[in-house]
């Protein structure tokens, strides 16, 4: 099984072991990092057990991968159908144009969130890896950064673009500047949009993204 087949569970076992609440085999993010939980094995029961422990009855885990089917014992919403997308040896160019950005950018980059959002995104998510915008007049107005990371591979995330810039090709200059910055790395960059976002996974085949799986968003509750 490649990592990226569970890549929430290959980034809490792995990389981001550091920001991993853990019982047994499953793991989710502090939730003031991000709200996504794993299970080790999403086919064995005994491992959303844990899952269950770890989050307690009533409460709700976002999960992220192939194939999620809950076992008995779990309301689920059905999740979001969406595609994972793999960076070709093409992905990626430097954008003198873009900032850094950091803690000091966070209220700039949560108003942005906000205005556009690109998906979860919580107050300190900008931990997980690194981030860059462009300002226009010195207000931020695009932003693009890296999300999971799982053995040889991150994930690119928070693609965003203020709507009065949208059409200016900002967010795939980001996309692209922060994928430059994966491989720099030894890297291969990822990312994953929704099935029905036509448009997205249209920029990023062109940015040299090749289609690599099916996966489901999901929002499920221990009962």
């Amino acid at each position: 099984m490649s990592v990226l087949d569970n890549p929430v569970w290959a980034a809490l076992s792995g990389p981001h072991a550091g920001h991993a609440d853990r019982y047994g085999r499953s793991a989710r993010y502090d939730p003031e990092v991000s709200p996504f939980a794993a299970v080790d094995d999403p086919t064995d029961e005994s491992a959303w057990d844990d899952l269950r422990t770890l989050i307690g009855p009533g409460n709700r885990a976002l999960l992220a991968g192939p194939g999620l089917t809950p076992p008995p014992g779990w309301v689920s919403d059905g999740g979001v159908p969406g595609v994972q997308l793999v960076g070709t040896d093409d992905a990626g160019a430097v954008d003198p144009s873009a900032e850094p950005l950091g803690e000091t950018d966070l209220p700039e980059i949560l108003d942005l969130v906000a205005r556009t959002r690109p998906g979860p995104f919580r107050k300190r998510t900008i931990e997980l890896g690194v981030y860059a915008g462009i300002r226009r007049d010195g207000v931020l107005v695009a932003m693009a950064g890296e999300r999971m990371r799982v053995p040889g591979y991150t994930e690119i995330s928070a693609v965003c673009t203020d709507p009065a810039y949208r059409g200016a090709g900002l967010a795939g200059r980001l996309v692209a500047h922060v994928a430059a910055g994966i491989r720099g790395r030894g890297e291969v960059p990822f990312l994953h949009a929704a099935a029905d976002n036509v448009g997205a996974v249209r920029l990023y085949r062109r940015l040299g993204f090749s289609p690599r799986t099916e996966v489901r968003f999901m929002s499920a509750t221990a009962a």
